[in-house]
């Protein structure tokens, strides 16, 4: 199992990866949200055209990833934000779930890549 994350499922609604010969994968219900999101913000500012941007949005409830929750996973997203100094709790949803369930969070986010890499679980697609 694979916890992703929005920047994985954008990726993957432009068809730059192909998400089923990863087995079981999962994220928290933030990533829909936040995916949608960069695919309209995408076409907005026009890093695509709006047709892109519709056609990735399309395709976005389709990807095969499980919509997963956790009774603790808001306190844990507080708890790994205070750890690792990030004042918002966004990234950290991701973070802690795969915490949670004891499994690897997948991201193409430098950012959040860099700032949760001492945890040991949080790697690339090409690290797959």
């Amino acid at each position: 199992m694979l916890v992703l994350d929005a920047s994985i499922a954008v990726e993957a609604c432009f068809l730059r990866i192909e998400l089923t010969a990863y087995g079981d994968l999962v994220a928290p219900p933030l990533l829909w949200p936040e995916a949608r999101s960069v695919l309209h913000e995408l076409g907005w500012r026009g890093a695509v055209t709006t047709a892109e941007a519709q056609q990735a949005h399309g395709l976005l409830d389709g990807l095969p990833i499980e919509r997963r929750d956790h009774p603790r996973l808001g306190a844990e997203a507080w708890r790994i934000s205070d750890e690792l100094g990030w004042a918002k709790t966004y990234d950290a949803e991701y973070v802690a779930l795969a915490s949670l369930l004891g499994c690897r969070l997948v991201t193409t986010d430098g950012r959040l890549r860099r700032g949760a890499n001492r945890l040991g679980f949080v790697i690339g697609p090409l690290e797959l």
